[in-house]
C-alpha cells in the first residue's frame, strides 16, 4: 500500500499555489465588485440602490456551494463551455463582492455625517464628495475587516474541491484515496491552511487594536 510521503506532502504544498491563485482573483474581482456595490448602496440613486440590495441579499443569502454549483453546472445549460477553475473564480469573485461590499458599505457610513454635510456645503457632486472627502477616511476604517475577510475567501478556496479544481483541499483528498490515511493527510491540509490563514488573522487583529486607540 502507497504511504504518506515527501512527494505526496510537496503534491499538497504544491497546490498551495492554486488556492493562493484562486483567493487573489476572488479579492480583486470581489474588490472590483464591492467598490460597485458599496457606492451604490450609498448613492442618492433609488435604483441603483436597489439592485445592489438585492444582488448583496441573493449571495448573502445563498450558500457558496450552492452558488458554485449554479455556476459551473448552469454555464453548460446556457450554452457556455466552462472550467472548474472559471466557475470557481466566478462565484467566488460575485460571492466576495457582495461581502466586502457590505462592509465597504458599513465603512463609508461610518464615516462623521459632518464630514459629508461639510462636502455638501462647499457644493462637491457625489463623486467628488466620495473620492475627495469620505473614501479616503473610510479606506482607513475597512482596513482590518477587509484583511479579515481575506481569511475567510482562502478558507472558502476549499469548496472548490467538490467541483473538481485542484488546490490544497482536492489535493488531500487525492491523497488520501491513494494511502488510506486520512488523519496525517488532513491534518497536513489543515496546517497548510493554517499557514496561510494566521498571519492574515494576526494582521488583522494588530489593525483592529491600532484603530481602537
Amino acid at each position: 500500500m502507497r504511504t504518506f510521503g515527501w512527494p505526496e506532502l510537496w503534491f499538497i504544498v504544491e497546490a498551495a499555489k492554486w488556492t493562493v491563485a484562486l483567493s487573489l482573483i476572488a479579492f480583486i474581482g470581489g474588490a472590483l465588485v464591492g467598490l460597485v456595490i458599496a457606492l451604490s448602496r450609498t448613492s442618492d440613486n433609488g435604483l441603483a440602490r436597489g439592485i445592489a440590495t438585492v444582488f448583496t441579499q441573493i449571495f448573502q443569502g445563498t450558500p457558496l456551494l450552492l452558488q458554485l454549483f449554479l455556476v459551473f453546472f448552469g454555464a453548460p445549460i446556457l450554452g457556455f463551455e466552462i472550467t472548474p477553475w472559471v466557475a470557481a473564480a466566478a462565484a467566488l469573485i460575485l460571492n466576495s463582492g457582495a461581502f466586502l461590499g457590505e462592509i465597504w458599505r458599513g465603512c463609508i457610513q461610518a464615516v462623521p455625517r459632518g464630514q459629508w454635510e461639510a462636502a455638501e456645503a462647499l457644493s462637491l457632486s457625489y463623486f467628488w464628495r466620495m473620492r475627495a472627502v469620505v473614501l479616503p477616511q473610510a479606506m482607513k476604517i475597512a482596513v482590518a475587516p477587509t484583511v479579515g475577510y481575506l481569511v475567510q475567501i482562502i478558507k472558502g478556496t476549499s469548496l472548490a474541491a467538490i467541483i473538481g479544481f485542484t488546490e490544497i483541499t482536492r489535493a488531500g483528498q487525492i491523497i488520501n484515496n491513494a494511502t488510506f490515511q486520512p488523519m496525517l493527510v488532513f491534518g497536513v491540509v489543515g496546517a497548510v491552511y493554517f499557514i496561510l490563514c494566521w498571519p492574515l488573522s494576526l494582521w488583522a487583529g494588530r489593525l483592529e487594536k491600532r484603530q481602537a486607540r
